[in-house]
């Protein structure tokens, strides 16, 4: 299986060609086509600034995840299973903003949201302000499977996560200290400002359209999406939200159709990026309808959300995507996306800089 990158200016797109049918003509040997993409935030990223040791910690990761999923897909499992399994690989792991290192709000909480998508079926749940749940897309996944509802927030998706069996742990289980220092270190310079995961440029007040202004940061969304050997795909999406926050913030990721989407019949998508950007555009349901409705592909569709409209309302980001035929993009408009993807054949690429 063969992978091109087509990389241009903030720009980063692959495509994975379509398997060759064998010589008997067994369309069995499209099973093959099955594929795993995975991210851990865009943003600010930049080698300079990078020790080799956090760059190390960060490829280690997501390598992880990327063989976690695959080892699903190979022999045959469910791609909701393996964006799951990827997801909370990324979701144990501090360095990443999503579970244990979900960011702490303005009051000293971590406050984690997380959203999964069946392409199949077009099932979705999410979750949205839990505090105690040890891995919320399992939570995401608990509300589709488990109750009749999409999306279900702070208490009670807590108190049904814990009736669904699914492991609850005490809110220090999210402590950790380059967090905290984090939110520290925004309240000493305005107890108004947010930040996004731990970057070290700060969102203020301005005369902006959303009255905040967005430069230099890292996302720390999660996110993985999936192909399996049935060609059915699925999307999941977590994260930690934003550095000082209030009022119960809620950003894209667990907003169907936003930060979140999967469909069989065009493609799967996981995004991260200044989450009301996103909402308002709803980024990933609108890259499905340019594939269904005006026929682009994965690339030209994505190509036009992440580096054209986001950017026109003064957004930025990225997002990772699937489609039906194994085909995959990730395009951002920032400095780099920590990022990777496996194939069929189990060859692992992960990416961080542009």
């Amino acid at each position: 299986m063969i992978i091109t990158l087509l990389t241009a200016a903030l720009f980063m797109t692959t495509s994975i060609n379509s398997p060759v049918l064998s010589h008997n003509g067994d369309p069995s040997a499209a099973k093959q086509r099955y594929v795993m993409v995975i991210h851990g935030g865009a943003g600010t990223i930049l080698k300079s600034q990078m020790t080799p040791e956090r760059e190390q910690a960060y490829k280690a990761a997501l390598e992880l995840a990327l063989r976690k999923g695959y080892a699903i897909l190979q022999r045959g499992g469910s791609s909701l299973d393996a964006v799951e399994a990827a997801v909370k690989v990324m979701e144990d792991s501090p360095v990443f903003n999503a579970g244990k290192g979900a960011v702490f709000t303005n009051e000293g909480k971590n406050e984690m949201d997380a959203a999964i998508m069946n392409g199949k079926t077009l099932g979705a749940g999410s979750v949205a302000g839990v505090t105690v749940i040890k891995n919320p897309v399992s939570a995401a996944r608990a509300v589709m499977e488990k109750s009749q509802h999409v999306m279900l927030t702070g208490r009670g998706a807590e108190q049904f996560a814990k009736e669904a069996g699914l492991e609850i742990v005490d809110p220090s289980y999210f402590y950790t200290e380059e967090r905290w220092k984090a939110l520290q270190k925004v309240k000493e310079m305005d107890d108004n400002k947010t930040q996004l995961d731990h970057d070290s440029a700060v969102s203020k007040p301005s005369s902006g359209l959303l009255g905040i202004e967005n430069k230099d940061h890292k996302f720390g969304t999660v996110g993985a999406v999936a192909l399996d050997q049935q060609g059915n795909l699925a999307a999941a999406t977590s994260t930690g939200g934003m550095t000082n926050k209030k009022f119960g913030r809620v950003g894209d990721a667990p907003v169907i159709g936003a930060g979140t989407y999967a469909n069989n019949a065009t493609c799967a998508i996981s995004c991260t990026g200044w989450g009301e950007f996103f909402i308002r555009l709803c980024v990933a349901k609108t890259v499905s309808d340019l594939m269904e409705y005006k026929g682009l592909s994965v690339q030209q569709a994505t190509h036009e959300l992440i580096m054209e409209k986001v950017p026109a309302l003064g957004g930025d980001g990225g997002l990772i995507a699937i489609d039906k035929d194994g085909n995959i993009a990730m395009p951002f408009n920032t400095a780099g996306m920590y990022r990777g993807s496996i194939t069929a054949d189990g060859k692992v690429e992960v990416l961080i800089y542009k």
